[in-house]
């Protein structure tokens, strides 16, 4: 891993994007999301659009999504590290210690974000697809988990905390859309362990091929992440109403080691965040997504994390603690 490798990965030419995404949970009850985007990764053929995005939900319920595009002459982005930079807004850093500054409407967020797991990536972080592998979508945990210091305001209503955070980047060359069928990401902490859980399924005519992605540490070292070594389960599944998607109570990710297995069961409790997708898009390309019959939806849930570590036949050890992921869906539902 260098420093490099979490700058600029593309030119913002049509037909690509890219993005750079922090999350946290914080000491006070609340959870944290910031983004910052080229451009809307559902349209890559989109011309440069700077957009930054920040989720907000606090302990008392309160809630809060921004959503907001910029100029094209606001946007920077080094080609040496992390430094993207939308007007004022700047999100930077060097695979270890990274700042984010970002001021959306009456949300105000500074926090400071120091890695306590090495920067990861599963193997060149490239998922390709097509006969060719012409058509590329990337990925890089560049902090898969650190800790967290920092303010965030509500107008003149101000917060000083603690937690623990993430961030990742991520670019590519075709709409995911095109490549992409659905997906459930996760990440979380319990106990010694960090962990990174992911099934990306492709697109129909790639024939629903799924992918998974996993990484696991222990005290801040990395304990297993091999893909090729995980199951993945999604269990207890029941439809959504408002988006008619599938959605698992349960998905479980059982990784195989030679001497040694983890099982990694996220558990839902509740609904954070249900959207979509269609609702983001507007004017003249809206009417072509309904035409389209375009039903992506995303979905963020909260519940239990449980990890549980085996030797042969003989339970380790087991640690629990509250987690958030995600479900991001594409295609229609199978």
């Amino acid at each position: 891993m260098a420093p490099w490798e979490d700058g600029a990965r593309t030119d913002n030419r049509r037909g690509t994007y890219e993005w750079w995404y922090f999350d946290a949970h914080l000491d006070d009850g609340s959870s944290l999301v910031v983004v910052f985007m080229n451009k809307d990764f559902a349209a890559p053929n989109d011309p440069l659009t700077p957009t930054i995005r920040i989720d907000l939900d606090l302990a008392d319920g309160r809630s809060y999504q921004k959503l907001v595009t910029y100029d094209p002459g606001s946007w920077q982005a080094s080609t040496d590290g992390a430094d993207v930079r939308i007007g004022q807004n700047r999100f930077s850093g060097d695979l270890h210690t990274y700042r984010i500054q970002a001021t959306v409407e009456e949300i105000d967020v500074d926090v400071t974000l120091v890695g306590q797991v090495p920067a990861w990536r599963p193997e060149t972080g490239y998922l390709l697809y097509g006969a060719a592998r012409e058509k590329e979508f990337a990925w890089l945990p560049s902090v898969p988990q650190g800790a967290v210091t920092g303010t965030y305001r509500i107008g003149e209503e101000a917060h000083e905390t603690t937690g623990v955070g993430y961030h990742d980047h991520n670019w590519g060359n075709v709409g995911l859309n095109e490549i992409v069928h659905d997906w459930y990401w996760a990440r979380g902490q319990a106990g010694p362990y960090s962990v990174i859980a992911s099934v990306v399924t492709a697109h129909e005519r790639y024939g629903y091929t799924a992918l998974p992605i996993f990484m696991l540490a222990r005290d801040g070292e990395i304990v297993a992440d091999d893909s090729r070594r995980v199951r993945f389960e999604a269990l207890d599944t029941y439809t959504d109403e408002s988006t008619g998607k599938p959605v698992a109570l349960k998905t479980r990710y059982s990784y195989r080691g030679d001497a040694d297995s983890w099982i990694v069961t996220f558990t839902r409790e509740r609904d954070l965040a249900k959207s979509q997708m269609i609702d983001n898009i507007h004017g003249p390309k809206r009417l072509l997504a309904r035409l389209a019959r375009f039903d992506g939806a995303y979905l963020r849930f909260a519940g239990i994390l449980d990890i549980e570590h085996h030797r042969g036949t003989a339970l380790v050890d087991k640690h629990s603690s509250q987690a958030i992921w995600e479900l991001m869906y594409f295609g229609h539902a199978r």
